[in-house]
Parts: structure tokens; C-alpha cells; sequence
């Protein structure tokens, strides 16, 4: 790997190197590892922390410039594109249900479940997570084991700035319907998210589950059971509500880990 890292750090500075084959290979070749999963652009450390490999994004970046429009026809369907459409989800144990469409370069992992929805280059889909009816996951998000990402939702992708971290989604986690997770936001295990949670780096997430309020931004804590809120905010013109997000309590121990989002926000009383 720091062979390959060295040759796709010294195209990236040289872009005249891009014409040349051996470096189209190296290229190609990080693109193969991260279609089966051997490379990722971000991997968990064993503090609970996470690495960003920068070069990785790189490759992914330098893979568009080298590759020449073509027409794939499957079916009555027809694209036009530069990247090839993932293939060979029957022995990688993966169900797809049309029209369900994933991108070469990105992981999916046996015992997932596309249903109608699109993942992009670079992402990692772990096993057994379900990627339900128009969801969406994009560039480089890093998407744990056994997570349900409800109808709609749309998982942020991010390419540059280089140093980004992207979206990365935990193990056991509970996307509901129509939430948005973008800007590198890490959504740690177990935590379930309500219907229309939108998360940003910048938005407030706010625990009022004990008796003074806790606030992150960019980051929900393991296990925590997140609905939409407002808070009130100043403006020249006057005061006004903006959304934010609020941790409400936490998923009991014995809430089974693939529970319904109906059942986790019933624990806290919450109408759904």
C-alpha cells in the first residue's frame, strides 16, 4: 500500500503523469480494492477515532480525468457515463432490487440490501445494512453493519477538500425517513434518528434529556434517540426559529439493536 500511496501522490502533484499507463494502473488498482473492500477512505481506529486517508480520495478524484464516456445499455435502460456500474452481486451475497444502481468503487457487503436507491464511488456499505427506497449514499460515507437508512434519506458524499472526513454512520444505527446527514456529521452506534432529522456540521445537536441542556455539533453520541427541534436565534430583522437537532434520551438495553424507529421514540414518549 505505501508503494501505491507514494505513485498516486506523485500523479496527483504531476498531472502531465496522467497520460502515462502504469500510472492509469495504480490508479485503477485502488479503485479494485475499494470495490471489494480491501481500502477505504476512512477507517475506524482502535480509540474510537477515525482516519481520513487522504490519498485514497485522491485516486477516487484522479480515476474521472482517465476514464472515456461510454454508453452501458441494461436492459431498456441506457447511461452515459465514465464510471462503470457495480456487477457481480450474486456471489458477493448482496440483493439488489430494481431499480436499485451502485457505483464501481463502491463497497457493498454481503447480506446488504439495495433496495431502489444509489450508492456512489468510494462509499462503504457494511453487512447487513438495508439502503432503502430512494436513499441515498454518497461519495466516500462510511455506513457500519445492520443499519436500516429509511425511504429518502440522503447520506452527504464528499471528495474535496481532501482533508474532509466523510459522513460515517455506526453499527446499528436507525436512519428514519427523509433524514439528511451531510458535512462529515458521525452518527455513533445504535443512535436512532426521527423522521426529517437534518444534520450538518454546523447544526446544533442538543441533549435535553437530563436537566441542563448538552450540545454538539457534528456528532451524536452512541445509543441516542434524535428528533428535529428549533431554538430561537437573533437576527437584525428580528428573532427567529432555526432548526436543530434534539436528544431526547437513549435506547434502552433492552431495546432489541434492529428495532423499529416507532418503538425506540415510544420509549420517550414521543407521537409518531
Amino acid at each position: 500500500m505505501k508503494d501505491l500511496q507514494q505513485t498516486i501522490e506523485k500523479v496527483w502533484d504531476d498531472r502531465a503523469l496522467l497520460s502515462d499507463k502504469e500510472y492509469q494502473k495504480a490508479i485503477r488498482e485502488v479503485i479494485e480494492l475499494l470495490d471489494s473492500g480491501k481500502l477505504r477512505v476512512a477507517q475506524p481506529l482502535e480509540d474510537g477515532k477515525w482516519q481520513v486517508n487522504e490519498w485514497v480520495k485522491k485516486a477516487v478524484v484522479l480515476y474521472f480525468p482517465i476514464q472515456k464516456m461510454e454508453t452501458y445499455e441494461i436492459g431498456i435502460f441506457e447511461y452515459h457515463d465514465k464510471i462503470p456500474l457495480k456487477t457481480g452481486y450474486a456471489e458477493k451475497g448482496v440483493r439488489v432490487v430494481p431499480h436499485a444502481v451502485a457505483r464501481k468503487g463502491a463497497y457493498i457487503s454481503s447480506g446488504a440490501i439495495l433496495m431502489p436507491s444509489y450508492v456512489n464511488i468510494g462509499a462503504y456499505v457494511d453487512e447487513g445494512t438495508m439502503v432503502d427506497t430512494w436513499a441515498t449514499v454518497g461519495s466516500c460515507a462510511q455506513v457500519g453493519k445492520n443499519v436500516h437508512l429509511s425511504g429518502g434519506v440522503g447520506i452527504g458524499g464528499v471528495l474535496e477538500p481532501l482533508q474532509a472526513a466523510p459522513v460515517i454512520i455506526g453499527n446499528n444505527c436507525f436512519i428514519g425517513s427523509r433524514c439528511i446527514v451531510v458535512e462529515g456529521v458521525h452518527v455513533d452506534d445504535e443512535a436512532v434518528l426521527g423522521a426529517n432529522v437534518t444534520l450538518t456540521s454546523s447544526t446544533k445537536i442538543i441533549d435535553v434529556s437530563g436537566s441542563e441542556p448538552k450540545e454538539y455539533r457534528g456528532y451524536v453520541p452512541p445509543r441516542s434517540v434524535v428528533i428535529p427541534g428549533s431554538i430561537t436565534k437573533k437576527f437584525p430583522a428580528g428573532e427567529y426559529n432555526v432548526n436543530c437537532a434534539l436528544i431526547i434520551g437513549t435506547r434502552k438495553e433492552s431495546t432489541d439493536k434492529k428495532t423499529s424507529l416507532n418503538d425506540a421514540l415510544r420509549e420517550h414518549n414521543v407521537s409518531v
